[in-house]
């Protein structure tokens, strides 16, 4: 489990979950000696330290109003500018309906906003606000501190290493039937 660094307690990271999940804790994971087949079965390993991680993150993020996807979808536009909907989702590796959910409360707060293009009044787009590019500074002394963290406890270079490995898990084609 990932313990708050020097100057952070563990207590008070908690004092920011309000609606945020609390790390994991031994107690609360769900044993893997509990089903044969779990030990095996990739799909939860890497939902297991998603969830572990995203907990994490979001602890960290907290002061800044954000979460861990929040902070991701801002920090697309922030790099890539004004995008469609659904460009932005593939982005992501999400489906459009849960960008949907999660772009309404950015939205709401004024951290981006969604219009037409420019270039094509037909197509709606994803933009960043001056507010949401704020919302990313105050948020990335959190995300640094997360990270920081993370390379501490896991190291820097396996923490590299893992990054790499993951993107090309993204990047791979899978489907439901060899044949398809």
């Amino acid at each position: 489990m990932l313990r708050p660094r020097e100057g952070l307690n563990y207590a008070q990271m908690r004092l920011y979950v309000g609606v945020y999940a609390p790390l994991s804790s031994p107690e609360f994971l769900m044993s893997l000696v509990d089903d044969q087949n779990a030990p095996l079965c990739n799909c939860l390993a890497i939902r297991q330290a998603s969830r572990h991680v995203t907990q994490f993150y979001d602890q960290l993020l907290a002061p800044s109003g954000l979460r861990t996807t929040q902070f991701a979808i801002l920090g697309r536009l922030q790099r890539s500018g004004p995008m469609p909907i659904n460009a932005l989702a593939a982005a992501l590796v999400m489906d459009r309906t849960t960008l949907g959910r999660n772009i309404l409360p950015l939205e709401r707060d004024g951290l981006i906003e969604i219009g037409a293009s420019p270039k094509d009044r037909r197509r709606r787009e994803v933009r960043l606000t001056s507010a949401g590019a704020a919302r990313m500074r105050a948020a990335r002394q959190g995300w640094k501190l997360a990270q920081e963290r993370f390379d501490e406890v896991f190291g820097a270079e396996r923490a590299a290493a893992l990054r790499d490995l993951l993107r090309e898990v993204t990047a791979s084609e899978f489907t439901a039937s060899p044949g398809s």
